[in-house]
C-alpha cells in the first residue's frame, strides 16, 4: 500500500510540474532556464513512478 501511495503522490508532483510549464510556456518571456529545470525534475518524477510502477507488481 505504502507504493502505491507514493506513486500517487509523485503524480500530483508530476502534475503540478506540468501545470507549471504550461504557465511558464505561456509568459511572453518564458525563461529558458526555468523551462529546462522544470522539465527534467518532470521527467525525474516520471521515471520513480514507472520504476515503483514495476516494483509494485
Amino acid at each position: 500500500m505504502a507504493v502505491e501511495a507514493r506513486i500517487r503522490e509523485l503524480g500530483a508532483r508530476h502534475q503540478n510540474l506540468e501545470q507549471a510549464i504550461r504557465e511558464e510556456t505561456m509568459r511572453p518571456a518564458a525563461d529558458a532556464m526555468r523551462l529546462k529545470e522544470l522539465k527534467r525534475k518532470k521527467l525525474k518524477l516520471k521515471e520513480e513512478m514507472e520504476a515503483l510502477g514495476a516494483q509494485a507488481h
